[in-house]
């Protein structure tokens, strides 16, 4: 592949929401530019940027991956992204990257709540954007509707730049807005011209006046000319709408059927003339040894610099880290500088990625995009820079995985194998956390939803060749007590030569901290029991609250106080006094009236406005407190409901607050405290707890 100057790159993310046709439109853009010699399919599994075995399998993107076309003279690296919510994480790294984003929607399905999660997106990041309408050669599809639709969620920035035409139902080619003229198709991307159809002439005048008015609010002069009836030029017109685009004063529409490669050369066309190159936006990190911002804006004239935006870590392909140039020109024979880890790292060879295919390249300018292979210090997230301009970048803001169960090996044995083979995939993917929750005895596996886990299992049983099962958490219950209890316990055993004694009197009341196991106190008077002893009185304590007597959950919030007891100048000894303690412990906890605790947390729902009563009612079925409702500002139309929900109940709420809300709902939750459970809770706890024990 060539090397491409700053002004010559297109970087541009497709968004929408899952089954729209992103990786069909990317495999149709690669196929028409002549990257690929046959058009692949999504059912056949052989499209360029679905390379992985799941997703050949499940036949939908799990992971983002780089298609990079020439068009032109242009390169346009095309970053296909998954549209199922599971797999945001890598939505949102290719966002990141990318400075420009075709949403695309399914002509026959409309706008759908992937739709609007990639505009929302696109607003976060300030990208300019443009729809594609896929599907057109569908009889029944109305292009019409999708852009009232969008006209109506969005406004009048909404600006469709073509409209098909149809004849017997089918879609045969389209008119061109700008320049008020028609287009049959005839083959593969080729088209010639035709009349304007009579039926389409009322919004072609009607889309066409849109166009001009948003012209017009270029400047003055324009404005002068549009009330004095001129006509603008099809060159002033395209160059108020790179700069309406570019904005993102303008969002165009534009429709087609990647089936048939119809409307991706005008796509194509299009993210040339109307997005804007690398070198026109904006980019700023910190220059460590100055502490000043480095204005890098994707200058090749600047201090080399690159933002570690992917990690790949294939068991066939190997690790690559997929980089963004930032500033200069990053060649393949470089030594840079990872800023963050304050290492070098000596480059060897670079790459562009064709889906899974490496292209080696001599070099990199800034604002392209390409990949480095073996850097094994480094990870998503890394500063790539010259030493003698250290450069730090803004880490992107990747969403918190809150959906979790725990997992078990089928195999012993394998746990080593599992705990590297999930290393590798945290490199990869940083929604999915592995975490070891040694309290409870268990290994919990985070990811964004269910399916996102599930997927995990099989990559590890297809790519790591080992097996792991899914489970519902053990909750971190707690255990307390109420009252003061009173009690004496005597250790004595005689087995010939010494013997053991210990004999401790004891108090065990509420120390009204919970924060803490135990507080550990003496009142001992007159020497009933030596000082040598309360060290093992304690340790005996120390070693109760670790599994209480209830139903063996960690204690907490307990006083124990040692005010008497008796010795022997022979027998006794730290032993005696401890199995003493312990034993102390147990008879006074129970009789103390003990109590489960269970964690609180406090959750936060965003949902749009019609589905907060659905939402609030669930969340009192989950035993959840209500605490208060507030508009998102974040998500226009989305309210904020806050409650405190018992952790035990949340399990699952990821996948029911999706079906809830047709998958608009977004949740968070943090542990907030403990509380008494209720009397059934415990007694179920308990009786599971017991039987869990005998097993």
């Amino acid at each position: 592949m060539d090397v491409f100057r700053t002004d010559r790159i297109r970087n541009v993310v497709l968004l929408g929401h899952g089954g729209a046709g992103k990786t069909s439109l990317a495999e149709a853009m690669a196929y028409l530019s002549g990257m690929t010699s046959r058009l692949g399919k999504v059912t056949d599994g052989n499209t360029v940027s679905d390379y992985d075995k799941e997703e050949i399998k499940r036949k939908f993107s799990i992971t983002t991956s780089v298609v990079p076309v020439e068009w032109g003279k242009v390169k346009i690296n095309v970053l296909d992204t998954p549209g199922y919510f599971d797999f945001v994480g890598e939505v949102e790294e290719a966002v990141a990257a990318a400075d420009a984003a075709i949403i695309v929607v399914s002509g026959k399905s409309g706008i759908q709540v992937g739709t609007q999660k990639a505009w929302e997106l696109c607003e976060k990041y300030n990208l300019p954007r443009m729809f594609f309408v896929t599907e057109m050669d569908i009889d029944d599809v109305s292009y019409r509707q999708v852009v009232e639709d969008l006209t109506e969620l969005y406004g009048k920035k909404i600006a469709p730049l073509h409209m098909p035409i149809r004849e017997d139902g089918k879609f045969v080619g389209y008119v061109n807005i700008v320049k008020q003229a028609g287009r049959r198709y005839i083959e593969r991307g080729q088209k010639k011209e035709c009349e304007v159809p009579e039926y389409l002439q009322e919004y072609l005048e009607k889309y066409h006046e849109t166009l001009m008015e948003s012209v017009a609010e270029i400047s003055e002069e324009f404005m002068d000319r549009y009330f004095a009836g001129e006509e603008f030029s099809v060159a002033e017109v395209s160059a108020a709408l790179k700069t309406n685009i570019s904005d993102g004063s303008m969002i165009p529409v534009c429709m087609g059927s990647t089936i048939n490669i119809q409307g991706v050369a005008n796509l194509l066309d299009d993210i040339c003339g109307y997005f804007p190159s690398p070198d026109q936006k904006t980019c700023a990190g910190m220059n460590t040894k100055t502490n000043e911002i480095y204005q890098a804006d994707y200058d090749f004239t600047k201090a080399k610099s690159a933002y570690v935006f992917k990690t790949i870590v294939d068991p066939f392909l190997g690790k690559y880290s997929l980089i963004k140039v930032c500033s200069g020109v990053i060649k393949g024979d470089d030594t840079l500088y990872n800023t963050g880890k304050e290492t070098e790292e000596k480059l060897n060879k670079l790459y562009v990625l064709e889906g899974s295919k490496p292209i080696e390249v001599p070099e990199l300018h800034a604002g392209d995009i390409g990949a480095i292979a073996k850097l094994n210090t480094v990870a998503t997230g890394d500063t790539l820079s010259a030493k003698t301009t250290p450069i730090l970048y803004g880490k992107t803001e990747i969403s918190v995985p809150y959906t979790y169960k725990r997992y078990k090996t089928v195999n012993k044995g394998d746990e080593d194998k599992v705990s590297q083979a999930l290393a590798k995939m945290m490199q990869e993917d940083l929604t999915l956390k592995a975490v070891n929750d040694s309290q409870n005895h268990q290994s919990l596996l985070y990811g964004i939803g269910e399916q996102h886990l599930d997927i995990v299992v099989s990559k590890l049983k297809e790519r790591y060749k080992v097996d792991i099962v899914l489970s519902e958490p053990r909750v971190p219950f707690k255990e307390t007590i109420r009252k003061k209890a009173d009690v004496e316990y005597k250790y004595k055993k005689q087995s010939g030569g010494h013997g053991q004694y210990g004999h401790v009197k004891m108090t065990f009341e509420p120390s009204g901290d919970l924060e803490t196991p135990y507080v550990f106190e003496q009142t001992v008077v007159g020497g009933a029991v030596p000082k040598n002893y309360f060290p093992a009185v304690e340790k005996g304590i120390q070693e109760s609250v670790l599994k209480g007597p209830v139903a063996a959950y960690p204690v907490v919030g307990v006083k124990a106080t040692l005010y008497d007891g008796s010795y022997h100048p022979v027998d006794s000894s730290e032993m005696a006094f401890k199995t003493a303690a312990i034993q102390a412990f147990k008879k006074g906890f129970m009789e103390a009236s003990p109590i489960l605790l269970e964690p609180i947390v406090s959750m936060k729902v965003s949902v749009p406005d019609r589905y907060t009563g659905d939402v609030m009612g669930d969340l009192n079925k989950r035993r959840g407190r209500v605490l208060g409702m507030n508009p998102d500002t974040a998500h226009k139309g989305n309210t904020i409901v806050e409650a405190d929900v018992p952790m035990l109940s949340i399990y699952g709420y990821s996948t029911d607050l999706r079906s809830m809300t047709g998958g608009s709902g977004l949740f968070s939750y943090e542990f907030a405290r403990y509380e008494q459970a209720p009397s059934d809770i415990q007694e179920r706890e308990i009786e599971a707890r017991a039987k869990a024990e005998e097993d």
